[in-house]
């Protein structure tokens, strides 16, 4: 007589959160550093060929460590925020919250604190929202008071969230992941850092490298 199968743990798809802006510059900067330093390395004279190598050794980590690279991976048990440098796991039972001030970050029940890189905070943008937000209430006010008279300007929670800046937005999208979390057993734990050894390696060898043909002449 076999016995019945154990209920497995269900499975949580991480939702990802990115910098559109970061990613489209971090691209943009990474080929022309690509361009202007193989142009160097294939055409130069001399031991300019071996100071462009060094040189892209050491700046290609760095513009992918801190455009490509940021990015915040959430689902419901845990948040996982990769930085330029480093990766840090916070079960959601380790978080006391997540804000938006002037820039985003997860505080965690220890008091330490992480930024969010990969969720920048654009303080124009959060002008523009509350100023929309404040139009869209003074309409409705208005509407009310001539007789319920509809506008193009929505109403209720929809449009209210529509007029969130993005950082606030996926604040709030965070926080409604971590809801519920502190009494979810697959949601406990301790945080983790990792550093990123694939980024921090290659950049601190072709420092090396540079400062060395640079003393050398």
């Amino acid at each position: 007589m076999t016995s019945p199968e154990q209920p497995t743990e269900p499975t949580h798809a991480d939702r990802v959160f990115r910098s559109s802006g970061g990613m489209v510059g971090g691209g943009l900067l990474l080929a022309l550093t690509l361009w202007i330093g193989g142009d160097a390395l294939f055409r130069g004279t001399g031991g300019t060929p071996w100071l462009a190598l060094a040189a892209m050794l050491l700046l290609v980590p760095l513009v992918i460590a801190f455009s490509l690279r940021p990015a915040v991976y959430a689902n419901a048990d845990r948040l996982r925020i990769r930085n330029p440098f480093r990766t840090i796991t916070l079960p959601w039972g380790a978080v006391s919250t997540v804000r938006a001030q002037f820039s985003c970050e997860a505080l965690t029940e220890d008091g330490r604190k992480f930024q969010l890189w990969a969720v920048p905070v654009s303080l124009r943008q959060r002008k523009r929202a509350n100023r929309a937000q404040l139009r869209g209430a003074s309409g409705r006010a208005s509407g009310g008071a001539g007789g319920g008279a509809s506008g193009g300007v929505g109403s209720g929670a929809g449009a209210a969230e529509v007029r969130m800046a993005q950082a606030d937005r996926t604040v709030a999208d965070l926080r409604e992941l971590s809801d519920g979390a502190e009494s979810r057993p697959s949601a406990q734990g301790e945080p983790t850092v990792r550093w990123a050894y694939e980024v921090l390696a290659p950049a601190a060898a072709g420092l090396i490298v540079l400062i060395v043909l640079l003393l050398i002449g």
